[in-house]
C-alpha cells in the first residue's frame, strides 16, 4: 500500500550484486561480461536504488572480461547517478581487484586478500615426452609467429620476449585503471604494482581500500536501520542444474579451487 501513498517516504533500496568466482569468456568461468550485463542493468535501473553494492569474492582470471566487466559498472554509474560500493569478502586479487576498483568505494574484512596488481601466463612444456614417445609433433604455419609457445616444441627465447611484452602491456593497462580509480588515495610503496598482495588493514594503509567494514551494517549505518537490500546473483543454467554438464562442471571447480589456492584460500 505504501507505494499508492504519495506522501508515505518508501525506505531507501541498496541493490547488492554478487560477484564470486573466476572471471573468463568461456562456460566454464563464473564470471564474464556477456552473462553479467542483464544483471547489472537490471541492478541500477530496478526501482532506483540508492546505491549498488558489490560482494566481491574473486581471485581473478581475464583481463579483458575484467576490464568489460568493469567499464559496464562504471557506465551504469555514470548513466543513472549511482554510487558503486564494493564489499571483498575472502579475496579480490588481479582481476577480481580489478572489479573492485571500478567502485566509488571499497571496503574489505580484516583478514581479506586484496591486490595482486600484475599479469600472469602459465602453460607447460611436453617435447621432452614426446620425444621419449617416440611421437613427432609437425606443424606448419604461414607467418612465423603462429606457433609461438607451442607446448609440444621446444620453448624459444624469442617467443618469450614477446610474450613478455605481451604482459608487460596488460600490465600497464591494469595499473592505468588503478591509479585512475584509486587517484589520490594510493600509497607510493615500490610493492604496490609487483603483483604483491594485502591484507585487511595493511590494504588500507597502502590505499587499495577506503576501510573495514561489512555490508550489511554499513549500508544501515549510511542508509538507515530500514534500508531494503535486493540481492541479485547468477543463477546456473537449466540444464547444468539437472546434471547435463556434470564433467564440465568438475573440471570448472577444479580450476577455480586452483586459483584461489594461491591465496591460500
Amino acid at each position: 500500500m505504501r507505494r499508492w501513498i504519495p506522501f508515505m517516504k518508501s525506505p531507501p533500496t541498496v541493490a547488492v550484486v554478487r560477484l564470486s568466482g573466476t572471471i573468463g569468456s568461456g562456460t566454464r568461468a563464473p564470471l564474464s561480461d556477456a552473462a553479467l550485463a542483464p544483471l547489472l542493468e537490471k541492478a541500477f535501473s530496478r526501482g532506483k536504488p540508492a546505491a549498488v553494492a558489490l560482494e566481491i569474492n574473486s581471485p581473478g582470471g581475464s583481463p579483458v572480461q575484467s576490464s568489460m566487466i568493469g567499464a559496464r559498472i562504471r557506465r551504469l554509474s555514470e548513466e543513472k547517478g549511482i554510487p558503486v560500493i564494493a564489499f571483498v569478502e575472502d579475496v579480490a586479487a588481479s582481476g577480481g581487484y580489478w572489479l573492485a576498483a571500478a567502485a566509488d568505494e571499497i571496503f574489505a574484512d580484516d583478514s581479506s586478500v586484496v591486490g595482486s596488481i600484475g599479469v600472469i601466463s602459465a602453460g607447460f612444456g611436453a617435447h621432452i615426452f614426446l620425444s621419449r614417445q617416440g611421437i613427432e609433433r609437425r606443424v606448419h604455419t604461414a607467418g612465423s609467429s603462429k606457433s609461438m609457445m607451442d607446448p609440444f616444441q621446444p620453448e624459444k627465447p624469442e617467443d618469450v620476449k614477446r610474450l613478455k611484452g605481451m604482459l608487460e602491456q596488460i600490465h600497464a593497462n591494469f595499473i592505468h585503471h588503478v591509479k585512475t580509480r584509486r587517484a589520490g588515495k594510493l600509497d607510493t610503496v615500490p610493492e604496490l604494482f609487483t603483483g604483491e598482495i594485502w591484507i585487511g588493514r595493511h590494504a588500507q594503509e597502502v590505499g587499495l581500500i577506503d576501510g573495514i567494514g561489512h555490508l550489511v551494517p554499513m549500508m544501515k549505518e549510511r542508509f538507515g536501520d530500514k534500508v531494503r537490500l535486493r540481492r541479485y546473483g547468477m543463477r546456473r543454467p537449466l540444464l547444468q542444474r539437472f546434471g547435463a554438464q556434470v564433467a564440465s562442471d568438475a573440471i570448472a571447480a577444479v580450476e577455480e579451487r586452483a586459483e584461489f589456492a594461491r591465496f591460500g584460500l
